[in-house]
């Protein structure tokens, strides 16, 4: 009999970018799959690579309760209609609110991911406090299904939900991250001898990446007549209690502090064409940023956090610099920009790293096999 898997996500954009080559390997290796996330553009591609999708309500940073409970109720209604032998739950929402409703619903087998602990185990602010004694006991619940595998992208968060009670060594695998196409990103063929050197930090408009950290950053260097470009990839995110207001982004690009260039869709060719590539985060899962950036062969500069620092190997592949300190980060960047043989030789081993640790091809079979897992231990 052919196994049912279905992908809970609360957006479409996300499996699509990061849970798409999954869901088509696991298809090529005899799931049925179908996938749940609310409607949006990126559904049409979903359906396009010929999976089945079904519209779920869930809204990524909603707290009303009434808009919450219909996302249980659908999931609920899903399950029991669907009737999955695996589910696999990815991001914070689909992990609370579908492991406890996959318990009700009798659903086999539940994988859970947990591609990141964010905001509410980072922030200091008096709602992340109050958010983290109602979520940590949620985590207890959800993930407590008798046939659930838990996955996460580094040892602190596996250490951290061990410690919460949500999980344990058994019942947790550590695979880093979404995988990367090793085809797609690829080192340039030849390095740019012309104009400035770039670096680049991608990632959503968020303070909590590290953003005014960076733009500190320039500033001063800019100030010891470093010269080069420093460039801002990605868009805002509104609805984040952590994002950086549009009219901020557009001020320091006028000050000609930074450049920023907004939601991109060509990232191999961004990558490539840096000469550093940079993400002064306070904490990640696992960053697919800095793993593409590797497989492109660019040098790394990150903070020494969870996350972060399971990509980089400190002086080897890039360096490693305290969170939230912004003249630590100006000196590794001007270290890096002043010596070009440097960059060179640590982007050749970043891109060894990942062909080793974090292709596609890894991943897929890695998760394939915590699905194989679980379904033996229902049957």
């Amino acid at each position: 009999m052919t196994p049912r898997l279905l992908f809970v996500v609360n957006e479409a954009w996300f499996f699509v970018s990061h849970r798409l080559e999954l869901a088509l390997g696991a298809q090529r290796a005899g799931y049925d799959v179908h996938v749940a996330t609310p409607m949006a553009d990126a559904v049409a591609e979903i359906v396009a690579h010929g999976l089945t999708h079904h519209p779920i309500r869930m809204g990524r940073r909603s707290t009303n309760p009434l808009r919450e409970l219909t996302s249980v109720v659908d999931l609920w209604r899903l399950y029991r209609r669907l009737r999955p032998d695996v589910v696999h739950h990815v991001t914070s929402k689909p992990v609370l609110y579908g492991g406890i409703v996959a318990r009700l619903a009798s659903v086999p087998g539940v994988i859970s991911a947990v591609t990141g602990l964010g905001y509410v185990f980072i922030g200091s602010d008096l709602r992340a406090r109050a958010l983290r004694r109602v979520i940590a006991p949620a985590y207890r619940v959800a993930l407590s299904h008798p046939h659930g595998i838990v996955i996460v992208q580094n040892p602190d968060d596996r250490k951290l939900l061990i410690e919460l009670g949500a999980s344990d060594a058994e019942r947790s695998r550590l695979i880093k991250g979404a995988g990367v196409d090793m085809t797609q990103f690829t080192p340039p063929e030849t390095e740019r001898a012309d104009g400035d050197p770039r670096v680049l930090l991608a990632s959503r408009m968020l303070w909590d990446k590290g953003i005014g950290e960076f733009v500190e950053a320039a500033r001063a260097l800019r100030a010891r007549g470093v010269r080069a470009r420093f460039l801002l990839a990605g868009g805002t995110d509104p609805g984040n209690p952590a994002a950086i207001a549009e009219g901020q982004l557009r001020a320091w690009a006028r000050e000609g502090v930074v450049e920023w260039l907004g939601h991109r869709q060509d990232m191999p060719a961004l990558l490539r064409d840096a000469d550093v590539v940079c993400l002064p985060s306070y904490r990640e899962g696992l960053p697919r940023v800095l793993i593409e950036a590797a497989a492109c062969g660019r040098p790394i500069v990150t903070t020494d956090v969870p996350g972060c620092r399971d990509v980089v190997v400190d002086g080897e592949t890039g360096l490693l610099v305290p969170a939230r300190d912004a003249e630590a980060l100006a000196a590794a960047l001007e270290r890096l920009l002043r010596d070009q043989a440097l960059r060179r030789s640590m982007g050749l081993r970043s891109r060894a790293i990942v062909e080793k640790e974090h292709s596609m091809q890894h991943v897929i079979e890695a998760t394939l096999a915590a699905y194989r897992d679980v379904l033996a231990g229902a049957a």
